[in-house]
């Protein structure tokens, strides 16, 4: 499953940052001085300490891949990082090395190339072992630090055997391209995308907003939009509610737009396969229109066909417009177009844990919601055919909750209406609403 509105966190970024303070950042004297200039007694012994720290540093460099050290993140402040790979500063000497890191307190997404300077080398640790170390590390967590983490790492590699996953995560430990610009966005990116071998050398691409080709240089973007004449993803628009647009576009018809849509969602989503095929999936591109033209904030996309009823392959909505009720719209989205099939749907599977959250939490809004209006019995298939929701997914949704219990050889929902209150606030808000009488479409298998 892809990500849906991730939590609000300063990795979500999409502006540009401040750089990092660099008070202190070299300096190992005594800080006890008036305004944190030294003292003279220790202005009579910093040669020697300096010289001293100097060589002591020196063993130390090139600090190795694999190395433990606390590093200075744009908060400031010094975070233990580990080093994932190293390359030699294009003039510098032979000891001086870029290193790219992983902060270990958080997801992937916030791994980044760093500059010797922000690494604190008083820091440095020997090679451990990484069971003995993590298990270390757990333990000195907070319960605060832990759920975080939990929050933050939402990468979904149920699917993945051991050695696929480190054959997936050797190959794309380090991400290529640290920001894109999107519209009037810049966008930092959180994960590596396989783009072609002509774009290794970019650490920034520009992407035109309407039929996402993209390009290494302002200049070309600049002429680019000069000579395209779209305005909207190059689809069919299906539904338009006030400033909100969906538009359908197929993959077969507009192979390069999928194309280029993936290599930009899988930016964003650490475990979703890049599929060159794209022919077999219709594209569901959610956007917010103004008078200069129809801005892409998300998508989903769904096979053409699926033996599984899968209505939902991947969901992305992009960091700049997380948080503002756009992926529980996508997800209710795809039910609509389940209904309009006449068909139960279901997402993908694997579900990522932030994938589940979000699916439990629309399941259960939607669910308790028809409880608590109904009068009398009702069964777990009538409210598959209301809904549109898999009868397993109705049932595990329920069984979650307390809901439903075992009798005399079939399943019973209990539906105390304080319980249901309960259970409905604790799910949170819907976000937007789908008008469903402004959505015009015809289902895939009766068109053409």
């Amino acid at each position: 499953m892809g990500s849906i509105d991730t939590p609000k966190n300063p990795e979500n970024g999409s502006r540009t940052l401040p750089p990092a303070t660099d008070a202190y950042a070299t300096y190992d004297g005594d800080k006890n001085g008036i305004d944190g200039m030294p003292t003279r007694a220790t202005e009579m012994t910093l040669p020697v300490e300096s010289e001293a720290i100097k060589k002591r540093r020196a063993s130390m460099l090139p600090l190795e891949v694999g190395t433990r050290v606390l590093c200075r993140w744009r908060d400031c402040k010094y975070h233990p990082v580990k080093v994932i790979e190293r390359r030699k500063m294009p003039f510098g000497g032979s000891n001086e090395y870029e290193y790219y890191v992983h902060y270990t307190e958080f997801n992937r997404r916030l791994d980044e190339w760093v500059k010797l300077e922000q690494l604190d080398l008083d820091s440095v640790e020997t090679v451990v072992d990484e069971k003995v170390e993590d298990k270390v590390t757990s333990l000195k967590m907070t319960r605060h630090q832990k759920r975080k983490i939990d929050e933050t790492h939402v990468e979904g590699h149920e699917e993945l055997d051991a050695a696929s996953l480190r054959e997936h995560e050797e190959f794309t430990k380090v991400k290529n391209i640290a920001t894109i610009e999107l519209g009037r966005y810049e966008i930092e990116t959180w994960y590596f995308s396989p783009f072609p071998p002509e774009y290794n050398d970019c650490l920034r691409l520009y992407f035109c907003e309407f039929c996402l080709n993209f390009m290494k240089r302002k200049e070309q973007l600049q002429r680019h939009m000069k000579k395209c004449d779209l305005k909207h993803p190059p689809g069919d628009e299906i539904y338009r509610s006030g400033t909100l647009s969906m538009f359908e576009v197929d993959g077969k018809k507009n192979k390069v737009y999928g194309q280029n849509l993936c290599y930009l969602a899988k930016l964003f989503l650490d475990h979703k396969t890049l599929y060159y095929d794209v022919d077999l999936f219709l594209f569901y591109i959610l956007c917010e229109c103004d008078d200069r033209g129809c801005h892409m904030v998300g998508y989903f996309s769904k096979e053409k066909h699926s033996e599984e009823s899968y209505n939902l392959a991947c969901i992305l909505t992009l960091p700049p417009y997380q948080r503002k009720g756009y992926g529980k719209f996508l997800i209710a989205f795809s039910y609509e177009l389940s209904k309009k099939e006449s068909k139960v749907g279901t997402p993908e599977r694997p579900l990522s844990d932030l994938g589940l959250l979000s699916y439990r939490g629309y399941w259960t809004r939607v669910l308790l919601d028809i409880l608590k209006r109904h009068k009398g019995n009702i069964s777990i298939k009538e409210l598959s055919d209301m809904t549109a929701i898999k009868a397993e997914d109705i049932l595990t949704t329920l069984q979650t909750l307390e809901l439903i219990q075992y009798r005399k050889g079939q399943h019973v929902i209990c539906a105390d209406p304080k319980v249901l209150d309960r259970h409905l606030k604790a799910a949170g808000r819907g976000g937007l609403e789908v008008d469903v009488s402004k959505l015009i479409w015809t289902p895939y298998k009766e068109q053409g």
